[in-house]
C-alpha cells in the first residue's frame, strides 16, 4: 500500500483571501468534547470565586508572597512543587500524544476551547457558515452591520470576563470587580486587563487557527512523538479511494463521495484526506461529519476515524510500547515525589542576617553585643502570634520583640540585639527559636566577640 503523504496545506481550496467559515457539526466526538470542555470552563470561571474561611481557594498572591492552593498555604520557597506538577502534566501530555495524537489540542487546549466559544457566538449572531459565506459575497448591509456589531460586542465581553478571571488568580477577584464597577482600578491592573482582553479577542476571534499553525510549538514537535502505533484522526484511503467522481476503469468507486464536509467542519481548514498534517488538532469534527454522511448512504461508519498507521495497513497495533511506558513511569514518579513534597511544606519561614556595619559592639571590658536583622513569615492561617527566644552555650540576653504579630510585621526586617558577658571565644554558635501554637522553626547563626583572654593555639 502506498503510504499516506504528510502535507502542509494551510489553506483549504475553497478559501478566498485567507478567510474561511467553520461549519458546526454534531456527533459523538463533539459531545465528548463538550463533556470535557464545559467542566473546564466552569472550573476556570467559578474556581476563582470560591473562598474557604474568608480566603480564596486558589490564589498566587505576589503581595502576600504566598500561594493558596486548595486550602493549603505555600510559600514561594515551595514553588518547586508546582514545577513538579507541571512536569507531571507535561509527561501526561506526551503520553497522550504518543497514544492518541493531539487529543489535548482538540479537546482541552484553552486556545481551542475559546475558539469554539467564539465560533458559537459567530454562528448565533451572523448565521451558519454557508450564510456567512453568502453575506461576505453580497457586501456589508445594515442588518449585517448590526449582527456583526452584536458579535464583536459579545466577543469583547467574553474577552473581558476571561481577562478578569485570569487576573483573579493573582489578585483577589472581588478587589478587581470592585475596581471595575467603581472605575477605580490602578493603571497597572487596568492596563493588564486591557492587554489580556485584547489578546483573547485576537487569538480566539481573529487569529484562531494561525496560533495552532504558527505560534504553538506543540504542532511542530508532535511528529517526533508519533510512531506507527499512534492512533490519530486518519482517512482510510483503501476504503475511500477512488472517490465517487473519479471512478476506476471498471466503474467501481470508493466510499468517499467527495462532499467536502470534512474540510468545512475543520477548525484549522485542512483536508484530512491528504494525510497526516501538522495543523490537525484531532478534534474529531471531520469524523462526526463523515459518519453522518456514511449513515445517510447506508455505508459503515469509520471512513475517517482514530486509527494508527498499522491499523490502516491491516496490521496488529500495539498499545504498550517502550516510549509510552517511559512517559507513564515518569508521570508516576513525578506525582509521587510531588505528593511527598506536600507533606513537608514551609509553614514558618525565617531569615536572619548580621549587621554588616560592625562585627560586634563592646559595651565594657567583658560584655559584647551583636546586631541582627530578623524576618519571619508565617504561611499558616491560624498562626498569628510567634514567640521569639534564643539558645546557646552562653547566657545570652535578647533585646527586641519577644512576640511577633504576623498581621502587623508581615515580611519586614526587625532589628534584634544579643549581648553576652564572659566570652572566651571569638566565635560561638547561637540559635534563634520561633514558636507558635502549631508551628516552630529554628535558625542558627554566629556570635562574634573579642575574648578577654587570648585563645591558645594548637
Amino acid at each position: 500500500m502506498e503510504k499516506i503523504p504528510v502535507v502542509q496545506q494551510h489553506t483549504p481550496a475553497f478559501v478566498k483571501d485567507g478567510k474561511f467559515h467553520v461549519r458546526l457539526v454534531e456527533g459523538r466526538f463533539q459531545n465528548l468534547r463538550r463533556l470535557t470542555t464545559w467542566p473546564l470552563i466552569a472550573l476556570f470561571f467559578g474556581l476563582v470565586w470560591v473562598q474557604v474561611d474568608g480566603m480564596p481557594w486558589l490564589l498566587f498572591s505576589f503581595e502576600q508572597r504566598r500561594i493558596l492552593l486548595f486550602g493549603t498555604s505555600l510559600s514561594w520557597h515551595d514553588l518547586p512543587l508546582l514545577a513538579g506538577l507541571m512536569i507531571a502534566g507535561a509527561c501526561l501530555l506526551f503520553f497522550m500524544a504518543v497514544a492518541w495524537g493531539r487529543v489535548w489540542c482538540g479537546f482541552a487546549c484553552p486556545q481551542s476551547i475559546w475558539t469554539w466559544l467564539f465560533i458559537r457566538i459567530e454562528d448565533m449572531t451572523e448565521g451558519r457558515a454557508n450564510q456567512r459565506a453568502k453575506q461576505d459575497k453580497k457586501g456589508l448591509t445594515g442588518a449585517l452591520f448590526l449582527r456583526r456589531s452584536a458579535k464583536h460586542l459579545l466577543w469583547c465581553l467574553l474577552s473581558l470576563a476571561t481577562a478578569i478571571t485570569f487576573t483573579g488568580y493573582f489578585i483577589p477577584v472581588r478587589d478587581i470587580m470592585d475596581g471595575v464597577l467603581t472605575l477605580q482600578l490602578s493603571p497597572a491592573i487596568g492596563g493588564w486587563l486591557l492587554i489580556m482582553a485584547g489578546l483573547t479577542y485576537a487569538n480566539a476571534g481573529l487569529v484562531r487557527e494561525k496560533i495552532c499553525l504558527h505560534a504553538c510549538p506543540y504542532s511542530r514537535f508532535q511528529g517526533v512523538m508519533f510512531d506507527s502505533d499512534t492512533r490519530t484522526v486518519s482517512y482510510d484511503t483503501n476504503r475511500g479511494e477512488p472517490r465517487a467522481h473519479k471512478r476506476a476503469q471498471d466503474g467501481s468507486s470508493g466510499d468517499c463521495v467527495d462532499c467536502g464536509l470534512c474540510v468545512q467542519v475543520c477548525p484549522t481548514g485542512i483536508d484530512i484526506r491528504n494525510g497526516l498534517q501538522a495543523a490537525c488538532i484531532d478534534c474529531g469534527a471531520c469524523i462526526d461529519a463523515c459518519d453522518e454522511v456514511m449513515h445517510k448512504l447506508n455505508k459503515p461508519r469509520g471512513l475517517i476515524r482514530f486509527a494508527s498507521e498499522m491499523e490502516l495497513t491491516h496490521k496488529a497495533s500495539r498499545f504498550l510500547r517502550p516510549r509510552l511506558l517511559g512517559y507513564g513511569t515518569a508521570i508516576v514518579c513525578t506525582t509521587v515525589a510531588v505528593l511527598y513534597g506536600f507533606t513537608s511544606t514551609t509553614s514558618l519561614l525565617v531569615e536572619i542576617r548580621r549587621d554588616r556595619n560592625a562585627l560586634f559592639i563592646q559595651l565594657d571590658e567583658d560584655t559584647f553585643c551583636n546586631t541582627y536583622g530578623v524576618k519571619v513569615e508565617s504561611f499558616a492561617d491560624n498562626e498569628q502570634l510567634i514567640n521569639v527566644s534564643i539558645a546557646g552555650d552562653r547566657p545570652y540576653e535578647l533585646f527586641g520583640p519577644a512576640q511577633l504579630d504576623m498581621q502587623e510585621t508581615g515580611s519586614t526586617w526587625l532589628p534584634y540585639r544579643v549581648c553576652a558577658s564572659g566570652i572566651d571565644s571569638p566565635r560561638s554558635e547561637l540559635t534563634f527559636n520561633f514558636n507558635g501554637r502549631e508551628v516552630a522553626a529554628s535558625k542558627q547563626t554566629t556570635f562574634l566577640a573579642r575574648p578577654s583572654k587570648p585563645v591558645p593555639r594548637d
